[in-house]
């Protein structure tokens, strides 16, 4: 089904964190009208490539990207936008909206390789408000950990030596699917306020996967 164009959320780059490992990276978008924060996985020559035009380095030769650039440039057309249409089992999903001026077409594209060339056209990026509210992170997400059940309440003392300070140790995903999920929320309001968008990635992704086990 074609989602309602006009439920287009606008983002910008709010820039790359690396993770425990050199090749984990997470890109980090976040609505221009909004404080909500999008978490993406890329690899390592995608970030190298979006960290390179973001701080305006020069390459001895020109990247992958650049040379697309070069090619679209060379014939006369530009990527207009940059459209994250679709999350699916943890992917992000993007099209590049490419024209000439008189035909406008829309192509896939991974969006790590999608966000990098936003940047060498500096062109807008955008998401569905449906997506932001799946995968996004907000510091309003710190008052979940004020909505508990019962159920919950009895499960935090379980796991009250995590509650001090769950934003330090690294957890592994099989650690954090034996948290409850009053837990996590509360692990994901510290990490979102600790501006710690790697681990508040994990932990949203560890929530959904609980709930969708229900």
């Amino acid at each position: 089904m074609q989602k309602n164009r006009m439920n287009k959320i606008q983002l910008k780059i709010l820039g790359i964190q690396q993770g425990n490992v050199t090749s984990s990276y997470t890109l980090i978008l976040e609505e221009v009208k909004g404080d909500r924060k999008l978490p993406i996985i890329i690899g390592v020559l995608e970030a190298q490539s979006i960290a390179i035009e973001m701080e305006k380095i020069e390459p001895v030769r020109p990247l992958t990207h650049d040379l697309f650039k070069s090619f679209a440039t060379a014939f006369n057309f530009r990527v207009k936008e940059v459209l994250i249409y679709k999350l699916f089992e943890g992917i992000f999903y993007s099209y590049l909206v490419i024209t000439d001026g008189k035909v406008t077409k829309e192509i896939d594209s991974r969006t790590s390789d999608a966000i990098a060339l936003a940047l060498r056209f500096n062109c807008p990026i955008y998401t569905y408000n449906e997506i932001i509210e799946e995968a996004g992170i907000s510091l309003q997400t710190r008052e979940m950990s004020d909505i508990e059940d019962d159920e919950d309440k009895a499960e935090e003392t379980e796991d009250e030596k995590l509650e001090e300070e769950p934003h330090i140790t690294p957890y592994s995903d099989e650690d954090l699917s034996q948290l409850s999920i009053s837990k996590l929320k509360k692990m994901l309001g510290i990490a979102v306020i600790e501006e710690d968008y790697i681990l508040a990635a994990k932990i949203r992704d560890a929530i959904k996967r609980i709930e969708e086990q229900k």
